[in-house]
């Protein structure tokens, strides 16, 4: 009976030290989990890799604030000193995602470790350009638009895998106001994002040549197709810039938004669905089709765009100064030859440690000529 009794202590022993090694297994193999982070299960795609960063802790139990920045080689200073002017215009808990592809990576890492940038707190997420595969048409007008990060935005879930709100930018603003605002703007129920509308009063309407009307849906899909006649879309619809834009998370991913979007990104493959004269970025029809009549309204003052459109200046002084967020879209950027409200722009922008970006500039050519 003894000796029974014996055995069953050490079995319980046995099986209790073997808890004991499983539970810590489990608790590493948690741990790597979260350092590397691949979401292929949440839209059935093909996974991103997490690249992570320091500082992930809370400030004050203040809630996280998930800024989406899409940063490309060629534009990495844009996204630099958009990111620079969001940090020192609030004081709430921001982190940066910026989204970019492997080769570009170590160059901003550098670049965020100056001294200047020190403060802000951020994870690099690598995009994979083979989630595009079957879902672009080449076309070599729509050069700068058919990069692959232009799309990221179309993946929040994924960039933004534990966040149930976030807000995207492109690369080309300037933030002058408190970041907070913005992410606070109230999403009507069921609506998954909110963007600034093309015929909002800050935002003047803008023809451009050759290219349509810029302000409304038959700029931007062909509505000779059947298939876009059937969706029953009013071809004088408002259209949306979709460079600055708040995103309910949770519906977004109640509602398949991404799957949605790529729905019509392949119908345009084989059909050509979208406007031959585009009055925008090729991201702008899917999304336009997908939130016909179900998106919210940011503030106008938070998208005060057409700044790049032409190299003259189209607003005062005093209206620029009282924008929230200003969007040079368009071909002229703020950091190239030719463009307007520069000076804006550069109070913002760090110069690249590693001398790899440069801005261009009528001086700097005057001066090396002389």
């Amino acid at each position: 009976m003894s000796f029974r009794r014996v055995n069953i202590i050490i079995l319980v022993l046995a099986v209790a030290l073997f808890l004991l090694v499983l539970h810590h297994n489990l608790l590493g193999l948690s741990s790597l989990l979260r350092n590397e982070i691949t979401d292929s299960g949440i839209v059935g795609l093909q996974p991103i890799d997490f690249v992570p960063s320091a500082l992930r802790h809370a400030i004050d139990g203040r809630e996280e604030i998930p800024v989406v920045i899409a940063a490309s080689e060629d534009r990495l200073g844009g996204a630099i000193a958009a990111i620079n002017s969001i940090q020192h215009n609030t004081r709430s808990n921001v982190i940066f995602y910026i989204v970019t592809l492997n080769n570009t990576a170590d160059h901003l890492r550098s670049w965020l470790n100056s001294d200047s940038l020190k403060s802000i707190r951020y994870k690099i997420v690598n995009f994979d350009p083979k989630l595009l595969e079957g879902k672009l048409k080449e076309d070599p007008d729509q050069g700068e638009s058919m990069k692959p990060l232009t799309f990221a935005r179309f993946y929040l879930p994924i960039l933004v895998p534990s966040a149930k709100k976030a807000i995207y930018m492109d690369d080309d603003v300037i933030v002058q106001g408190d970041i907070l605002a913005l992410y606070n703007t109230p999403l009507k129920p069921g609506h998954a994002a909110a963007f600034s509308e093309d015929c909002d009063s800050a935002s003047t309407k803008v023809i451009i040549r050759g290219a349509g009307n810029q302000y409304n849906y038959i700029g931007y899909l062909d509505y000779k197709k059947e298939r876009i006649r059937k969706l029953s879309m009013k071809a004088s619809t408002c259209s949306f810039n979709p460079g600055v834009f708040v995103a309910n998370l949770t519906e977004w991913k109640r509602q398949n938004i991404t799957n949605q979007l790529e729905k019509w990104m392949k119908l345009n493959v084989e059909e050509g669905l979208y406007s031959r004269t585009l009055a925008g970025s090729i991201t702008t029809p899917p999304l336009l089709i997908v939130f016909y009549q179900q998106h919210s309204t940011i503030d106008p003052m938070w998208n005060v765009r057409h700044l790049g459109s032409s190299a003259g200046k189209r607003y005062s002084p005093q209206f620029v100064k009282a924008a929230k967020l200003l969007h040079w879209n368009g071909h002229f950027k703020p950091w190239g030859r030719t463009a307007s409200y520069t000076d804006v722009w550069e109070k913002w922008y760090i110069p690249d440690p590693t001398g790899k970006f440069n801005l261009i500039r009528r001086y700097t050519e005057i001066s090396n000529i002389k």
